[in-house]
């Protein structure tokens, strides 16, 4: 078992995103988490903005990880989106983003807060991983590669 195996569900999942911008890239997160969790779209948006507003998520190669911490939040959750038309992120590589996985902690982050935004980063830094993402066209399979990511197989 690792960090993301009960991090993403299939509802979470939004393949082919047509958001054109980092605000609509954000307003489809707020979207899918407002399903997935009851909270309000908007209160997700100002808790992600919150965080890039201290400095770009981007990690270059074209990936990166939005994330906040919510009042009242009680587990971590995740989505991945991946973008139809890469976005400008500000990463360190200049590079458009089209890979985008946010995270959403509790407002007392924990060491498991840590433990999972490492993992993320693992897996976006590992080239292949990045491969399958990207051209992966199967929600199930990309929950299931998130979900496996690092497991012994």
């Amino acid at each position: 078992m690792n960090a993301l195996t009960d991090l993403f569900t299939l509802d979470c999942i939004a393949l082919e995103s047509a958001a054109n911008t980092r605000t609509e890239a954000f307003a489809a997160a707020g979207e899918l988490f407002a399903k997935q969790t009851g909270l309000d779209a908007r209160a997700v948006i100002g808790f992600l903005n919150a965080r890039e507003d201290l400095g770009s998520t981007a990690l270059g190669a074209g990936v990166a990880i939005p994330h906040g911490r919510v009042k009242g939040l009680k587990q971590p959750i995740a989505a991945f989106i991946k973008l139809k038309n890469p976005i400008e992120f500000a990463a360190p590589d200049n590079e458009p983003v089209s890979i985008l996985i946010f995270l959403l902690v509790p407002e007392k982050a924990t060491q498991q807060h840590l433990e999972i935004l490492s993992s993320i980063a693992q897996l976006l830094s590992d080239p292949e991983a990045r491969k399958r993402l990207s051209s992966e066209q199967d929600s199930q399979k990309v929950c299931q590669l998130l979900q496996q990511w690092g497991s012994p197989q």
